[in-house]
Parts: structure tokens; C-alpha cells; sequence
């Protein structure tokens, strides 16, 4: 492995894929993920058809992880299960459980519920006591080298650490965090809610419609919040380290008791955009930036549109478009991240794959 500009590099890319494909009567969808460069991955998703048992709803998400995979790992988890919990949900205003889902996710890391939960998250137990100590951080952290706990606990400053670990009680959250950008399907109803850089997009009449922006530290209001908040831009970053100003955890910098979520430094709270679905609406993609950093939004329209009538799958048009954004060297940024994709077809549309899932 080698470091770089984003983070640290593997010799070679790992070209080898998630992918699934599912339908119901309604809807049919393809994914796909590739770790490639990155000497880890720290992308998750989520696909579900008919998530509750009462009504024709589905979710789809797609959760960018940055510093670690433990955030996006706990949102793909449980971000779906808070959407159907909430109250709003029950009463039928779809926009209003997105909204507390992602308010929801940073509520649950925190204290020692949160603790005990990222810790059951990590693969291997070599990790436990380094929650987040990512090296391969898209987001310039790459030289901070502090055990995860240590960095986020009231205790922090005890050198033995290893003596306060009842005190879980204190853990205020993942200091890294996660991209989540979550479409809930209802009918001809779409409802997209987005906290970061990650992507939604829909293809209408083969026009690229922009289901989310990219939050970002150039955008004005963006940058009106963090300044109202006590952060600064510096160098397209939040204070000077994260390249994007939403995220689900990244706990230092919602700080502020004195603030809501929504007014804090980055916040969780994500921009909800409702569409009504018709005859010309043909397919909608979720990805990570690791996609859109190589692809215009209408490019991946163009390259979905043109090879859906003689794709077996959507999960295969989506390991395509990863095969086509994978870099060919480490030389660039393009085409070095993670990467992860889905591709959801409404089946009244006019635009169809060759064959049904099997």
C-alpha cells in the first residue's frame, strides 16, 4: 500500500463486486459495490422491496463512509428501521420519517447503547479499541493516528483509557462519519432525502433530473450555517478537514449544546425532495461521489439508457458502470474511491432490461 492525496492506496485495485438484484410488481433494481483502490471499504447500501408488510413502500440508500466504515455500516443497518418506527411514518407523511431517521442515526451512537453497537459493528476484534481510526480518510485525516475512544470520550485526556471503558455513558459519538443519500418509493410517490456528497438522480424522457445537491463548503448557505456556527472554510473544507458539510455522525463538529442539529457546524439533517412518478420517469440511480467524481449525471443517464435493452441485469449494468470509472492508475483522484451504485426501475416505465431477475 501506498499513501496519496485521498488516502491510502493498494498496489493494485480490488475489482471484485457486491451485487443483487431483486423485484416486486412494481419496481425491479440492480446494485453493485467495488472497493477498488482504497485499502478499505467503507461504503454500505441498503435495498428493500415492500419494507413494511402493509403497503407498496421501498427504500433504497446509499451511505459514503469517511475515516472508517462504521458509519456507514450502522446507517444501512438501522437508518430503514427508524424510518418505519417514527411516528410520521404511522400518519402517512413519508417526508417527515426521513427526516427524523437521520436525526435518529446520530441520537443512536451516542452513550453506551451507541458504543456497544459501533463496537459489535467492527469485523475483527483488533479493532475494538480503534473505532474510526481509518487510514484511507477521503477527507485529510490521513495523519491523525488517535485510538477512536480516546478522541471522543469526556475522559479523553486519562492517558489509561483502558480503566474508564465503564464509563460509556460519556461516549458522545463517532468523531468520522457518513454520506447517506436514502430514496423511499410509495406509489407513483418518490421521496429522496440526501445529507452529503452522495448522489440521487432520476432519468426523465432521457433528461437527467438532480434528485439532491452535493453538500458542499462552496455553496453559500452552507458556508452562512458553519460561519453562524463558529467554523470556518479553508481550503474547500470545513475547518480546514472535511470536504462536505452534511454527514450522519463526524460528532466534533456539532459541538454546540446552544444549537439545533440543523444549525450546527455539519449537520445530519438532510434535504428532502418529493417527486410524483409518471409514464416518462424511467429509472433511478443512487451512488456515492465515488461515482459521480468520474460521471456527469447525465452521462450515467446516456450509458444506463443505452444499454438497458440488452443488459441481463441492472446489477450488471452497475458493475459496469464501476468497471468503467475504476481508474487505471492512482495517479488521479477520478476513479480511486470506493464505489457503489443502484439502479431502481419503475416497471410501468417505457425502458426495460432484457429479462426479469431469476
Amino acid at each position: 500500500m501506498f499513501g496519496g492525496g485521498m488516502g491510502i492506496y493498494l498496489c493494485s485495485p480490488k475489482t471484485d463486486k457486491t451485487s443483487e438484484d431483486d423485484e416486486n410488481a412494481e419496481l425491479r433494481y440492480g446494485l453493485s459495490a467495488m472497493q477498488g483502490w482504497r485499502d478499505s471499504m467503507e461504503d454500505a447500501h441498503k435495498a428493500i422491496l415492500n419494507v413494511d408488510k402493509n403497503t407498496s413502500t421501498s427504500i433504497f440508500g446509499i451511505f459514503d463512509g469517511h475515516g472508517g466504515k462504521l458509519v456507514a455500516k450502522f446507517c444501512a443497518k438501522h437508518l430503514h428501521q427508524e424510518v418505519l418506527k417514527s411516528e410520521a411514518y404511522a400518519k402517512g407523511d413519508l417526508k417527515a420519517s426521513l427526516e427524523y431517521s437521520f436525526l435518529r442515526m446520530d441520537e443512536m451512537m451516542k452513550g453506551a447503547s451507541g458504543w456497544k453497537e459501533l463496537q459489535s459493528l467492527e469485523e475483527t476484534s483488533s479493532q475494538l479499541d480503534k473505532l474510526g481510526n481509518g487510514n484511507s480518510s477521503s477527507n485529510a485525516r490521513e495523519d491523525d493516528e488517535s485510538d477512536y475512544s480516546y478522541a471522543v470520550l469526556t475522559e479523553s485526556n486519562d492517558s489509561n483509557l483502558a480503566t474508564k471503558k465503564h464509563k460509556y455513558s460519556d461516549f458522545q459519538g463517532p468523531i468520522y462519519g457518513s454520506t447517506a443519500v436514502v430514496a423511499l418509493i410509495r406509489g407513483n410517490k418518490l421521496f429522496v432525502a440526501n445529507a452529503g456528497d452522495s448522489r440521487c438522480i432520476m432519468s426523465r424522457r432521457g433528461e437527467a433530473v438532480n434528485l439532491s445537491i452535493d453538500h458542499k463548503p462552496n455553496l453559500e448557505h452552507e458556508r452562512k450555517r458553519i460561519e453562524s456556527a463558529g467554523g470556518f472554510v479553508h481550503g474547500g473544507r470545513v475547518n480546514g478537514s472535511l470536504n462536505l458539510t452534511r454527514a450522519i455522525g463526524d460528532m466534533e463538529f456539532k459541538g454546540r449544546p446552544d444549537l439545533p442539529p440543523d444549525k450546527q457546524v455539519v449537520t445530519c439533517c438532510p434535504d428532502v425532495v418529493e417527486v410524483d412518478l409518471g409514464p416518462g420517469d424511467e429509472f433511478i440511480v443512487l451512488a456515492c461521489d465515488g461515482i459521480w467524481d468520474v460521471m456527469s449525471s447525465q452521462a450515467v443517464v446516456d450509458f444506463v439508457k443505452s444499454r438497458l435493452p440488452t443488459t441481463k441485469t441492472l446489477s450488471s449494468l452497475c458493475e459496469e458502470i464501476l468497471d468503467y470509472c475504476l481508474s487505471p492508475t492512482t495517479r488521479q483522484q477520478e476513479g480511486c474511491d470506493n464505489m457503489s451504485i443502484i439502479i431502481v426501475q419503475p416497471k410501468q416505465s417505457g425502458v426495460a432490461a432484457s429479462s426479469s431477475t431469476d
